[in-house]
Protein backbone atom coordinates (compact mmCIF):
# COMPACT_ATOMS: atom_id res chain seq x y z
CA UNK A 1 0.00 0.00 0.00
CA UNK A 2 1.25 3.72 -1.09
CA UNK A 3 2.30 5.60 2.13
CA UNK A 4 -0.58 7.98 3.65
CA UNK A 5 -1.10 11.22 2.09
CA UNK A 6 0.32 14.21 4.42
CA UNK A 7 -1.42 16.18 6.54
CA UNK A 8 -2.01 19.13 3.98
CA UNK A 9 -2.87 17.13 1.18
CA UNK A 10 -5.54 14.83 3.55
CA UNK A 11 -8.30 17.09 3.42
CA UNK A 12 -11.22 16.54 5.73
CA UNK A 13 -14.42 17.06 4.37
CA UNK A 14 -16.96 19.26 6.80
CA UNK A 15 -20.14 17.67 8.46
CA UNK A 16 -22.40 18.58 5.55
CA UNK A 17 -20.02 16.71 3.04
CA UNK A 18 -19.55 13.56 4.78
CA UNK A 19 -23.54 13.17 5.67
CA UNK A 20 -23.82 13.60 1.25
CA UNK A 21 -21.23 11.63 1.19
CA UNK A 22 -22.64 8.56 3.20
CA UNK A 23 -25.66 9.18 1.39
CA UNK A 24 -24.84 8.99 -1.82
CA UNK A 25 -21.76 7.10 -2.36
CA UNK A 26 -22.39 4.43 0.36
CA UNK A 27 -24.68 1.86 0.84
CA UNK A 28 -24.31 1.18 4.41
CA UNK A 29 -27.03 2.77 5.88
CA UNK A 30 -30.99 3.17 5.47
CA UNK A 31 -30.53 6.55 4.16
CA UNK A 32 -28.12 5.60 2.13
CA UNK A 33 -30.28 2.14 0.31
CA UNK A 34 -33.07 4.41 0.08
CA UNK A 35 -30.94 7.18 -1.99
CA UNK A 36 -29.48 3.72 -4.25
CA UNK A 37 -33.40 2.47 -4.75
CA UNK A 38 -34.66 6.17 -5.97
CA UNK A 39 -31.58 6.49 -8.09
CA UNK A 40 -32.33 3.10 -9.83
CA UNK A 41 -35.42 3.84 -9.79
CA UNK A 42 -34.83 7.26 -11.57
CA UNK A 43 -32.50 5.79 -14.18
CA UNK A 44 -34.78 3.12 -15.34
CA UNK A 45 -38.36 5.69 -15.63
CA UNK A 46 -35.64 7.90 -17.90
CA UNK A 47 -34.39 5.37 -20.06
CA UNK A 48 -37.41 4.36 -20.71
CA UNK A 49 -38.92 8.06 -21.77
CA UNK A 50 -36.12 8.52 -23.91
CA UNK A 51 -36.96 4.64 -25.74
CA UNK A 52 -40.94 5.89 -25.81
CA UNK A 53 -39.91 9.06 -26.84
CA UNK A 54 -38.07 7.51 -30.00
CA UNK A 55 -41.24 6.00 -31.34
CA UNK A 56 -43.02 7.98 -33.48
CA UNK A 57 -46.57 7.06 -32.72
CA UNK A 58 -46.35 7.78 -29.36
CA UNK A 59 -43.50 10.97 -29.57
CA UNK A 60 -46.44 12.33 -31.78
CA UNK A 61 -49.19 11.96 -29.50
CA UNK A 62 -47.38 12.91 -26.06
CA UNK A 63 -44.34 14.65 -27.42
CA UNK A 64 -44.81 17.52 -24.57
CA UNK A 65 -45.36 15.15 -21.41
CA UNK A 66 -42.53 13.29 -22.58
CA UNK A 67 -39.88 16.11 -23.16
CA UNK A 68 -41.07 17.47 -19.75
CA UNK A 69 -39.71 14.33 -17.89
CA UNK A 70 -36.97 14.14 -20.16
CA UNK A 71 -35.82 17.48 -18.87
CA UNK A 72 -36.70 16.47 -15.46
CA UNK A 73 -34.62 13.51 -14.82
CA UNK A 74 -31.74 15.79 -16.40
CA UNK A 75 -32.02 18.49 -13.99
CA UNK A 76 -32.13 15.96 -11.11
CA UNK A 77 -29.33 14.05 -12.41
CA UNK A 78 -27.53 17.30 -12.72
CA UNK A 79 -28.10 18.27 -9.05
CA UNK A 80 -26.73 14.53 -8.26
CA UNK A 81 -23.81 15.01 -10.21
CA UNK A 82 -22.90 18.80 -8.72
CA UNK A 83 -23.78 17.14 -5.37
CA UNK A 84 -21.45 13.80 -5.94
CA UNK A 85 -18.60 16.26 -6.69
CA UNK A 86 -19.28 18.39 -3.51
CA UNK A 87 -19.42 15.54 -1.41
CA UNK A 88 -15.91 14.21 -1.94
CA UNK A 89 -12.52 16.39 -0.89
CA UNK A 90 -11.22 16.27 -4.36
CA UNK A 91 -13.72 16.64 -7.00
CA UNK A 92 -11.50 16.37 -10.00
CA UNK A 93 -11.03 12.49 -8.52
CA UNK A 94 -14.90 11.76 -9.08
CA UNK A 95 -14.98 13.37 -12.54
CA UNK A 96 -12.12 11.66 -13.83
CA UNK A 97 -13.67 8.57 -12.23
CA UNK A 98 -15.21 5.83 -14.17
CA UNK A 99 -18.44 6.35 -13.19
CA UNK A 100 -17.59 10.42 -12.85
CA UNK A 101 -17.70 10.30 -16.65
CA UNK A 102 -21.06 7.66 -17.10
CA UNK A 103 -22.48 10.31 -14.80
CA UNK A 104 -21.35 13.30 -16.86
CA UNK A 105 -22.57 11.29 -20.23
CA UNK A 106 -25.80 10.82 -19.33
CA UNK A 107 -26.14 14.56 -18.67
CA UNK A 108 -24.69 15.78 -21.26
CA UNK A 109 -26.71 14.79 -24.33
CA UNK A 110 -29.59 16.61 -23.17
CA UNK A 111 -28.30 19.79 -23.25
CA UNK A 112 -26.03 19.11 -26.87
CA UNK A 113 -29.63 18.64 -28.40
CA UNK A 114 -30.40 21.90 -27.79
CA UNK A 115 -28.10 23.11 -30.24
CA UNK A 116 -27.78 19.13 -32.42
CA UNK A 117 -31.40 18.05 -32.57
CA UNK A 118 -31.70 14.18 -32.03
CA UNK A 119 -28.20 14.07 -29.48
CA UNK A 120 -30.75 13.91 -26.84
CA UNK A 121 -31.62 10.02 -27.36
CA UNK A 122 -27.39 9.30 -26.88
CA UNK A 123 -29.06 9.91 -23.25
CA UNK A 124 -30.05 6.14 -23.16
CA UNK A 125 -25.79 5.51 -21.84
CA UNK A 126 -27.84 6.56 -18.34
CA UNK A 127 -28.45 2.52 -18.15
CA UNK A 128 -24.93 1.59 -17.57
CA UNK A 129 -25.51 3.63 -14.33
CA UNK A 130 -27.92 0.83 -12.89
CA UNK A 131 -24.94 -0.78 -12.21
CA UNK A 132 -24.33 0.56 -8.93
CA UNK A 133 -26.82 -1.47 -7.81
CA UNK A 134 -24.06 -4.07 -6.87
CA UNK A 135 -23.27 -1.79 -4.36
CA UNK A 136 -27.39 -1.56 -3.08
CA UNK A 137 -27.10 -4.87 -2.91
CA UNK A 138 -23.97 -4.91 -1.10
CA UNK A 139 -22.94 -7.63 -3.86
CA UNK A 140 -19.52 -7.31 -2.99
CA UNK A 141 -18.35 -10.69 -4.74
CA UNK A 142 -19.88 -8.69 -7.97
CA UNK A 143 -16.98 -5.88 -6.95
CA UNK A 144 -14.56 -8.56 -6.86
CA UNK A 145 -15.56 -10.63 -9.96
CA UNK A 146 -15.26 -7.18 -12.00
CA UNK A 147 -11.72 -6.26 -10.37
CA UNK A 148 -10.74 -9.48 -11.56
CA UNK A 149 -11.92 -9.18 -14.90
CA UNK A 150 -10.63 -5.87 -15.01
CA UNK A 151 -7.21 -6.79 -14.29
CA UNK A 152 -7.05 -9.86 -16.46
CA UNK A 153 -8.09 -7.42 -19.38
CA UNK A 154 -5.09 -4.91 -18.24
CA UNK A 155 -2.35 -8.06 -18.08
CA UNK A 156 -3.52 -9.56 -21.26
CA UNK A 157 -3.43 -5.79 -23.39
CA UNK A 158 -0.15 -6.35 -25.22
CA UNK A 159 -1.04 -10.09 -26.27
CA UNK A 160 -4.69 -9.00 -27.49
CA UNK A 161 -3.03 -5.82 -29.40
CA UNK A 162 -0.53 -8.52 -31.09
CA UNK A 163 -3.13 -10.33 -31.98
CA UNK A 164 -5.53 -7.86 -33.45
CA UNK A 165 -3.03 -6.11 -35.59
CA UNK A 166 -2.05 -10.23 -36.92
CA UNK A 167 -5.77 -10.14 -37.52
CA UNK A 168 -5.74 -6.49 -39.59
CA UNK A 169 -2.74 -7.89 -41.16
CA UNK A 170 -4.73 -11.31 -42.20
CA UNK A 171 -7.87 -9.54 -43.68
CA UNK A 172 -5.95 -7.12 -45.96
CA UNK A 173 -3.87 -9.91 -47.47
CA UNK A 174 -7.72 -12.15 -47.44
CA UNK A 175 -9.35 -8.90 -48.99
CA UNK A 176 -6.50 -8.91 -51.65
CA UNK A 177 -6.55 -12.36 -52.57
CA UNK A 178 -10.50 -12.46 -53.06
CA UNK A 179 -10.53 -8.94 -55.27
CA UNK A 180 -7.57 -10.89 -57.19
CA UNK A 181 -9.96 -14.24 -57.02
CA UNK A 182 -13.17 -12.75 -58.00
CA UNK A 183 -13.00 -9.50 -59.45
CA UNK A 184 -15.69 -6.25 -60.19
CA UNK A 185 -17.79 -8.76 -62.02
CA UNK A 186 -18.58 -10.82 -58.95
CA UNK A 187 -19.09 -7.85 -56.55
CA UNK A 188 -15.86 -7.18 -55.03
CA UNK A 189 -15.48 -4.07 -56.69
CA UNK A 190 -12.07 -2.70 -54.84
CA UNK A 191 -9.96 -4.19 -52.17
CA UNK A 192 -11.80 -2.15 -49.25
CA UNK A 193 -14.76 -3.61 -50.20
CA UNK A 194 -12.88 -7.22 -50.14
CA UNK A 195 -11.68 -6.45 -46.73
CA UNK A 196 -15.02 -5.95 -45.37
CA UNK A 197 -15.72 -9.53 -46.97
CA UNK A 198 -13.47 -10.66 -45.29
CA UNK A 199 -13.69 -9.03 -41.79
CA UNK A 200 -17.43 -10.17 -42.02
CA UNK A 201 -16.65 -14.04 -43.21
CA UNK A 202 -13.84 -14.30 -40.70
CA UNK A 203 -16.12 -13.22 -37.48
CA UNK A 204 -19.00 -15.63 -38.84
CA UNK A 205 -20.96 -13.02 -39.29
CA UNK A 206 -22.03 -13.55 -42.84
CA UNK A 207 -24.25 -10.59 -44.38
CA UNK A 208 -24.56 -12.40 -48.01
CA UNK A 209 -24.79 -8.89 -49.06
CA UNK A 210 -21.27 -9.95 -51.32
CA UNK A 211 -20.44 -13.14 -52.20
CA UNK A 212 -17.81 -15.70 -54.01
CA UNK A 213 -19.52 -16.94 -57.36
CA UNK A 214 -16.76 -18.80 -58.66
CA UNK A 215 -15.48 -22.24 -57.31
CA UNK A 216 -11.94 -21.01 -56.31
CA UNK A 217 -13.62 -17.73 -54.60
CA UNK A 218 -15.68 -20.43 -52.99
CA UNK A 219 -13.10 -22.47 -51.78
CA UNK A 220 -11.03 -19.80 -50.46
CA UNK A 221 -14.13 -18.62 -48.69
CA UNK A 222 -14.64 -21.77 -46.69
CA UNK A 223 -11.40 -22.15 -45.40
CA UNK A 224 -11.44 -18.56 -43.82
CA UNK A 225 -14.97 -19.64 -42.40
CA UNK A 226 -13.01 -22.31 -40.82
CA UNK A 227 -10.33 -20.39 -39.60
CA UNK A 228 -12.58 -18.03 -38.24
CA UNK A 229 -13.50 -20.12 -35.65
CA UNK A 230 -10.47 -20.58 -34.61
CA UNK A 231 -9.28 -17.43 -34.27
CA UNK A 232 -12.11 -16.12 -32.53
CA UNK A 233 -11.13 -17.97 -29.64
CA UNK A 234 -7.91 -17.09 -29.16
CA UNK A 235 -8.72 -13.54 -27.27
CA UNK A 236 -10.95 -15.90 -25.15
CA UNK A 237 -7.82 -18.01 -24.03
CA UNK A 238 -5.42 -15.16 -23.45
CA UNK A 239 -7.58 -13.70 -20.61
CA UNK A 240 -9.03 -16.76 -19.38
CA UNK A 241 -5.30 -17.81 -18.75
CA UNK A 242 -5.00 -14.53 -16.72
CA UNK A 243 -8.06 -14.75 -14.73
CA UNK A 244 -7.14 -18.27 -13.80
CA UNK A 245 -3.63 -17.36 -12.24
CA UNK A 246 -5.60 -14.17 -10.60
CA UNK A 247 -6.31 -14.19 -6.86
CA UNK A 248 -9.23 -13.76 -5.32
CA UNK A 249 -9.95 -11.51 -2.33
CA UNK A 250 -12.82 -9.67 -0.37
CA UNK A 251 -13.61 -6.38 -1.06
CA UNK A 252 -15.85 -4.02 0.19
CA UNK A 253 -18.44 -1.25 -1.13
CA UNK A 254 -16.72 2.18 0.51
CA UNK A 255 -15.89 4.65 -1.69
CA UNK A 256 -12.88 7.06 -0.60
CA UNK A 257 -13.73 10.62 -0.21
CA UNK A 258 -9.97 11.88 -1.26
CA UNK A 259 -9.95 10.06 -4.99
CA UNK A 260 -13.17 8.25 -4.92
CA UNK A 261 -11.14 4.64 -5.77
CA UNK A 262 -13.47 1.91 -5.02
CA UNK A 263 -12.75 -2.05 -4.48
CA UNK A 264 -10.88 -1.64 -1.20
CA UNK A 265 -10.64 -4.72 1.28
CA UNK A 266 -13.14 -5.55 3.53
CA UNK A 267 -10.58 -4.93 6.80
CA UNK A 268 -9.16 -1.36 5.05
CA UNK A 269 -8.59 1.67 7.11
CA UNK A 270 -6.69 3.71 4.63
CA UNK A 271 -7.49 3.76 0.98
CA UNK A 272 -5.05 1.64 -1.38
CA UNK A 273 -4.26 4.21 -4.14
CA UNK A 274 -4.05 7.35 -2.05
CA UNK A 275 -3.24 6.56 2.01
CA UNK A 276 -6.40 8.39 2.56
CA UNK A 277 -8.09 7.14 5.61
CA UNK A 278 -11.44 5.61 4.67
CA UNK A 279 -15.02 7.26 6.07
Amino acid sequence: MQEKVSEKDNIELNARQRWLHTLIYEADTTAGKLFDVFLIFCILASVSVVMLESIKTIRDAHSGLLSLLDWLFTILFTVEYLLRMYAVSRPASYVLSFYGVVDLLAILPNYLGLIFPGAQYLSVVRIIRVMRVFRFLKLAQYLVEAEELMTALKASRRRITVFILAVLTLVIFIGAAMYVIEGEQNGFTSIPVSIYWAVVTLTTVGYGDISPRTPLGQAFAVFIMILGYGIIAIPTGIVTAELTAGKKAQLSTQVCTYCCAEGHDSDAEYCKLCGHKLN
